[in-house]
């Protein structure tokens, strides 16, 4: 994974996707725990870019504004996505691996946008309890952060479809959804209409992690040009990651993930990652951004012996 010696960090410090506060301190949560350091005792380059800055809508904490089409603070994830689509764009352009810090998930339309000219047939793992594929009529709260994938994929307001660059940046058969385990019933149908493979928490279970990542990239290597990791870290069972916004119970643990990342990495196929939703607020000593600080650290070669 030669491109991936050299790591540019970029802080994407969101709140906007959802109504909770401190998930934008994720990126900082994620930065005291080290992971620069983790990053370079591997013998990666890394290039910290700092935080995403920009004149928005709304600071994070402030009452929040949803708007009659049911899109909560559609104007400050709109202006956020295309600051950070312009760092994400810049970063692969100055032959970097983005690794996108989060924030709440609503900053994937901002990655994918960004990473869209630069790929002909780009492929995403979404690891997370959430499909993330609804739009406006199907949300039942508003909140963006469950809404970036089904835009990526050109589903929903067409101001964000187009965001950064027109039309939809992923095609649903090259998106990969692992451990899903709370969907609403319109994303159940996006993805039975649109035949996303999807591994739910059953899935994995019953097949194993290793089995499901293998598979996961049989069905993407031979078609995609790069590969998009977006992980949630409430992907992870809320007893791992406690310090997230919307944690599910009966996810996968620290050790599967561990094992997924280092499929990854021997793949050699990722080409960029979001580690999002780390609420420092909601934590218990930090160990939510100490373990994604620790499934960064797989994904980029870190081996028990």
């Amino acid at each position: 994974m030669n491109q991936n010696q050299n790591i540019h960090i970029i802080g994407a410090a969101t709140a906007f996707g959802q109504p909770r506060l401190g998930v934008d301190l994720g990126p900082d949560a994620i930065r005291y725990a080290g992971i620069v350091q983790k990053l370079k005792g591997l013998g990666m380059s890394v290039v910290d870019r700092g935080n995403i800055r920009g004149d928005f809508d709304i600071e994070a904490g402030q009452e929040t504004d949803l708007r009659d089409d049911n899109l909560l603070n559609y104007g400050a994830v709109k202006r956020f996505n295309t600051a950070l689509a312009a760092e994400v764009d810049g970063s692969v352009v100055n032959g970097g691996f983005p690794l996108i810090l989060g924030g709440d998930h609503s900053l994937a339309i901002g990655s994918l946008a960004g990473l869209r000219k630069h790929y002909d047939n780009l492929g995403v793992i979404w690891y997370d309890a959430h499909g993330d594929l609804n739009d406006s009529r199907t949300s039942p709260t508003g909140n963006i952060h469950g809404m970036p994938l089904g835009i990526s994929c050109g589903f929903g307001d067409q101001a964000l479809v187009d965001l950064y660059q027109e039309g939809q940046k992923v095609r649903p058969e090259n998106v990969v959804l692992i451990g899903m385990r709370d969907l609403d019933e319109g994303e159940k149908a996006y993805i039975k209409e649109n035949g996303i493979l999807t591994f739910t928490m059953m899935d994995i279970r019953m097949k194993g992690i290793k089995a499901v990542m293998q598979e996961a990239m049989e069905h993407l290597s031979d078609k995609c040009d790069g590969i998009h990791l977006s992980l949630d870290v409430d992907g992870l069972d809320p007893l791992e990651t406690p310090g997230t916004g919307t944690p599910v119970a009966g996810g996968l643990s620290l050790s599967e993930t561990q094992l997924a990342m280092q499929i990854l990495n021997e793949s050699g196929r990722i080409t960029s990652m979001d580690l999002v939703e780390v609420n420092p607020l909601l934590d218990d000593k930090n160990m939510t951004a100490e373990k994604a600080v620790e499934i960064a650290a797989c994904l980029f070669g870190k081996k028990q012996l």
